[in-house]
């Protein structure tokens, strides 16, 4: 795909096409379920401005009359869509509130929401996957609400 991204023959919206049909599917499946640290999040960032900055080639410096890679801000005027990391945590919310509304009889709900049993290993502990929803949430604004019972009552 590098050399497809690259190529000065395909305009920049089928590039951007090519990019949302067949790339970010493949970097992003399963990302529902991914417990992301602070690493991830970066690599995940760098990866989609590097794929972004292929996709649109360098500029030419009207003042210095040189070539020179896009800035992060003229990248983001570029591509209007949100970026990887927003598309993440859009798609682990649309899980979590299906996964709530299942009830703590089913398997999935008892496997994400549940608390393992033992000692962990000494060192810094890791997040489960319900704390990364309730950090998400907190940045929404919505934390310290009690969001499984809220996602049971779908007319709320």
């Amino acid at each position: 795909m590098q050399n497809l991204l690259s190529s000065s023959l395909l305009y920049k919206n089928i590039k951007i096409k090519i990019y949302r049909t067949i790339i970010l599917p493949l970097v992003l499946y399963g990302c529902e379920t991914w417990s992301l640290a602070l690493r991830e999040d970066r690599r995940l960032r760098v990866f989609e401005k590097r794929v972004l900055r292929r996709k649109f080639g360098p500029k030419r410096d009207e003042v210095r009359g040189e070539w020179r890679i896009l800035h992060n801000e003229e990248l983001n005027d570029l591509y209007s869509s949100p970026n990887i990391f927003r598309v993440v945590k859009s798609r682990k919310m649309r899980l979590v509130w299906h996964i709530a509304r299942m009830g703590e009889s089913r398997g999935i709900y008892r496997v994400l929401m549940g608390k393992p049993e033992g000692k962990r290993p000494l060192g810094r502990t890791g997040h489960r996957w319900e704390d990364n929803i309730e950090m998400d949430l907190q940045e929404v604004g919505c934390g310290g609400m009690d969001w499984i019972g809220l996602a049971q009552d779908r007319d709320r």
